[in-house]
């Protein structure tokens, strides 16, 4: 839970006090927080100890399906399928996206500048961009690409309930698995074409569906809160979004500290015990789920002074958690950057005018914190 961009107070209470703070949740389990910056990352970065196994899910009763992807993943398949991805995650080949994405946020910065103010920047700018930046990532056909935008957009809407939202999973793989199917019969230039082209005979469609599906699922309601909750900060900070509009690469520091400072992924994924150990002071059992909070890792003062301000200068590119740690750190981590360090400039020059013009309701209780809208004016 947060209150407005920062953690409830209780959260930085239980750090100052408890390593680890066991809590019970619904059907009776034990479950321990932790929530100190350099314990997070300990944890976060054992993966001897610790399984991130969707199985240990099914194991606590619930009845989903896999979601497939590398957050639920342990080695060796984990190690085998991050292999796969990460030459398409370095810099040199997403250099190839930047003009894309470039183009992307200008098509929809004058898709608003034409219809006019207001706005709902969520709807008309946060919302649509990351969807798109996984269609070019992953080589989704153009004409196919505002049928991808509806599906991709409608698994992230929690307000129609959990069947709707269970259906749109269903309907995001079906899609998936359907075109990972054609593009092994003529592979296009993307991420899916590139990889069945070099270990399709390694890779079934199910598997590769899963593992584009993860991209989409990790991506795009992650980088939808990032563009919205930053330009919520730059339109209440002017003096920061004036230097983000006229300052060559201040926005390369903006974003670093955005991410630390926000932490739109708030827990990271379960992690579950091997064995019976010691975390802490605590006795954690066998199969028993710990739980990092990255938002209060994040803000521990431990990092530094004023950590519930953002302070662009701030040396953090290196040690915030806003991407995890360890082998299950994002991987489409230089993607996001990406996003953000071409859109913020470019919706701030477009509209130097810009401000909120309306009542900004954030989400009241989310894994990845946002808002539902961000109405804007110029």
């Amino acid at each position: 839970m947060r209150e407005g961009f920062d953690p409830v107070a209780e959260l930085a209470g239980i750090r100052a006090e408890h390593p680890v703070y066991p809590m019970e949740i619904p059907g009776g389990q034990t479950v321990y927080l932790v929530t100190r910056y350099h314990d997070v990352r300990s944890v976060l970065g054992d993966h001897e100890r610790f399984s991130n196994d969707f199985g240990n899910v099914i194991g606590l009763g619930s009845n989903q399906e896999d979601p497939g992807g590398l957050g639920f993943r342990d080695p060796p398949e984990h190690t085998r399928l991050r292999r796969y991805l990460t030459p398409e995650f370095t810099v040199r080949r997403l250099r190839r996206l930047e003009p894309r994405i470039e183009a992307m946020v200008e098509e929809y910065l004058d898709k608003m500048e034409a219809a006019g103010p207001p706005a709902d920047l969520v709807e008309s700018f946060a919302l649509p961009i990351p969807s798109l930046v996984v269609c070019e990532l992953l080589g989704v056909p153009y004409a196919e690409r505002a049928d991808f935008l509806r599906i991709s957009t409608n698994r992230f809407d929690f307000t129609a309930g959990p069947e709707a939202s269970l259906q749109a999973v269903n309907d995001a793989m079906t899609y998936l698995t359907d075109l990972v199917a054609r593009e092994r019969l003529d592979p296009g230039d993307g991420l899916l074409g590139q990889l069945l082209r070099e270990h399709g005979d390694e890779l079934d469609d199910r598997t590769l569906a899963s593992m584009a599906d993860g991209l989409l699922t990790g991506g795009h309601d992650t980088s939808t809160s990032m563009l919205s909750l930053g330009t919520l900060w730059l339109l209440r900070n002017p003096e920061q979004a004036a230097k983000v509009r006229e300052v060559e690469g201040h926005v390369n520091e903006v974003v670093e500290e955005l991410l630390r400072y926000m932490t739109v992924v708030q827990v990271a994924f379960p992690r579950f015990a091997r064995e019976d150990l010691e975390l802490y002071g605590h006795t954690v059992k066998k199969g028993e789920m710990v739980l990092c909070s990255l938002s209060a890792a994040n803000r521990d003062p431990s990092l530094g002074d004023d950590m519930d301000q953002v302070r662009p200068h701030r040396d953090t590119a290196g040690s915030h958690l806003a991407f995890g740690h360890g082998i299950h750190r994002c991987i489409g981590a230089p993607l996001a950057q990406m996003e953000m360090r071409i859109a913020f400039p470019a919706l701030l020059r477009r509209f130097p005018g810009l401000r909120v013009a309306g009542e900004v309701p954030f989400r009241a209780l989310s894994i990845v914190h946002g808002v539902e809208k961000l109405p804007v004016a110029w």
